[in-house]
């Protein structure tokens, strides 16, 4: 074997810290869901991508709450959270860590291996996730006195859950993939697509495209060489009618062949730089294309509230339940009772905290002076001890016979007490071990 070569794959030059303008995500499944809202929450991972935790494990010990505690350590903006109500399947999107919340009843929805077998082309997915998608609303009303005032947060909401878009910065390279979010006022529904951005040559045939991009066919197992082995000139492959099978069929006229290869103008545009694939250089004339990837949802908006699940505050907007003026008062000034409650208890406990905290100070200034004390208490003790009895007399003396009886007494007293520690000292027992 031949020696195997370690390639540097660690970054080089200085690390860029991470922009805090960009918004983050969460996409969970709350609750007991089914398989296929399960693969409609990965579906919008990868519709987010690459800003979103697109490996991210729920498990079922995990609350709502663990992830609003969570979300802000990990500068996570939003959380999307789909769970399936007995009516329909709902999807809420919380702005952290203030709010609003808004809760979406999803009406229809189709998933991207479904939209991607119900069409013609089949895209392998690739590179395009690398790129954050640009966002496109459409047949929003403008704003205006008669616009209902859920509109723009409706649009405001959809605006921040992806990056905004900086024309002067923006490289053409990287737009790759189109979110596009559609108002239906008739139905009071947005409309959620997916779509990969696809450019052609403009002007040519479809057949003189797969030459020019070196397209192959099924057979063929070369990469970027197309199989022209059953046709007998080359004529036979771009000038064949539409149809037939064989050069025995005929070739097209001046007239179909212009037709054929005239296209939209609408649809064409001149690159302002390169492009991704091949001959999409800057000034070149393309088509510009959109595939439709999925996943596809038809949302409608049911609530927003103020602040986040468990900690909500008025209710800005409610399809089902419409209140009359003096109701919305009403809650407006129970929901300020319950802060300031909420505030004076608060500062109870704060107030609590910080008197307990100065007591136990006290206590402590207590205890260390009565220590104080007791240690000059023990002081003058033995000062008074030293006064009698135990002061030097230079007029006593002792005799030799004394010392040497005093020093025979202590000996043996030290004698005996380390014969008696040596008695009392506890004999370590042996470790055996057995066989089991």
């Amino acid at each position: 074997m031949g020696r195997k070569r370690k390639n540097r794959t660690h970054l080089k030059g200085p690390i860029q810290a991470p922009t805090t303008d960009v918004p983050k995500s969460f996409i969970i499944k709350h609750g007991q869901v089914g398989s296929s809202l399960t693969q409609l929450v990965r579906d919008v991972r990868k519709v987010m991508e690459p800003n979103t935790a697109s490996r991210l494990k729920e498990r079922n010990r995990n609350k709502l709450k663990d992830y609003l505690t969570m979300a802000p350590a990990l500068q996570v903006t939003h959380l999307l959270a789909f769970t399936l109500t007995p009516v329909a399947p709902s999807l809420r999107i919380i702005r952290l860590s203030a709010g609003p919340t808004l809760s979406f009843r999803i009406e229809r929805y189709s998933l991207m291996k479904d939209i991607l077998n119900t069409s013609r082309r089949a895209r392998s997915i690739g590179m395009e996730y690398l790129s954050p998608p640009l966002l496109v609303l459409a047949s929003f009303p403008p704003a205006s006195p008669t616009t209902p005032p859920h509109i723009p947060l409706l649009m405001k909401a959809f605006q921040t859950l992806f990056p905004p878009l900086s024309p002067h910065t923006l490289t053409l390279s990287s737009a790759r993939r189109v979110v596009l979010v559609a108002y239906n006022a008739e139905r009071g529904t947005v409309d959620f697509r997916h779509y990969v951005i696809t450019v052609k040559p403009y002007g040519v045939s479809k057949r003189v495209r797969r030459v020019l991009e070196g397209a192959t066919t099924k057979s063929s197992s070369t990469s970027g060489i197309l199989d022209l082995g059953s046709e007998k000139d080359v004529a036979d492959f771009l000038l064949r009618r539409r149809g037939e099978a064989g050069p025995e069929g005929g070739y097209e006229s001046a007239a179909s062949s212009t037709e054929s290869v005239a296209g939209d103008d609408g649809d064409a545009v001149n690159l302002a730089d390169d492009y991704v694939g091949r001959n999409n250089k800057k000034g070149q004339r393309r088509a510009v294309r959109l595939d439709e990837v999925g996943p596809r949802m038809e949302l409608r908006l049911v609530k927003i509230v103020e602040g986040v699940p468990g900690k909500e505050g008025n209710v800005i907007y409610h399809h089902f339940v419409k209140k009359t003026k003096r109701e919305i008062a009403a809650l407006k000034a129970d929901h300020a009772a319950k802060e300031k409650l909420k505030r004076e208890r608060r500062e109870e406990q704060e107030r609590n905290v910080k008197k307990k905290a100065r007591a136990n100070g006290k206590d402590q200034d207590m205890d260390d002076n009565d220590d104080l004390e007791g240690h000059e208490e023990e002081g003058r003790e033995d000062d008074s001890e030293d006064d009698g009895d135990g002061v030097w007399d230079g007029d006593e003396e002792i005799s030799e016979g004394e010392d040497s009886e005093v020093d025979q007494e202590e000996d043996g007293a030290e004698d005996s007490s380390s014969d008696e520690e040596e008695v009392r000292r506890p004999v370590k027992k042996s470790r055996t071990k057995g066989k089991r």
